[in-house]
């Protein structure tokens, strides 16, 4: 049986989770997809499951931002890759989120081939 692969996307617009989850799901990966709509949700997914093999953080969300959130996973779960992905980040943000933990970033619009770097680079090589 294929290895199946936990992706956390915490992402506040409904519009980019499926852009990503439908670009995750036609690379007919055994992947098992889970949504977090801000930074509190999303360390509530990891609180109650820390198995995740990967995590897609958007940086600008209402409730908890992915700074704060990148910065309390890894407290919890240090060895969960964080992937930043946002469409604006200064150079202070990528100084805040790899001081937070975060282990790369994306650029949106996310492009199916860099979505699969990142995956080849964080959960496929294992």
């Amino acid at each position: 049986m294929a290895k199946s692969y936990k992706i956390l996307i915490v992402e506040d617009e409904d519009i980019n989770y499926m852009y990503l989850e439908t670009f995750l799901l036609d690379m007919n990966l055994n992947l098992d997809i889970s949504h977090a709509l801000d930074g509190q949700e999303g360390v509530d997914f990891v609180k109650k499951d820390s198995s995740f093999d990967l995590i897609l953080m958007d940086l600008r969300m209402p409730e908890m931002d992915g700074f704060k959130a990148t910065k309390i996973i890894k407290e919890l779960a240090p060895q969960i890759p964080i992937v930043v992905q946002t469409a604006f980040i200064s150079p202070d943000d990528r100084r805040l989120a790899w001081e937070a933990g975060c282990n790369d970033f994306i650029s949106k619009p996310i492009s199916e081939d860099t979505l699969r770097l990142i995956l080849e680079k964080f959960i496929l090589k294992k």
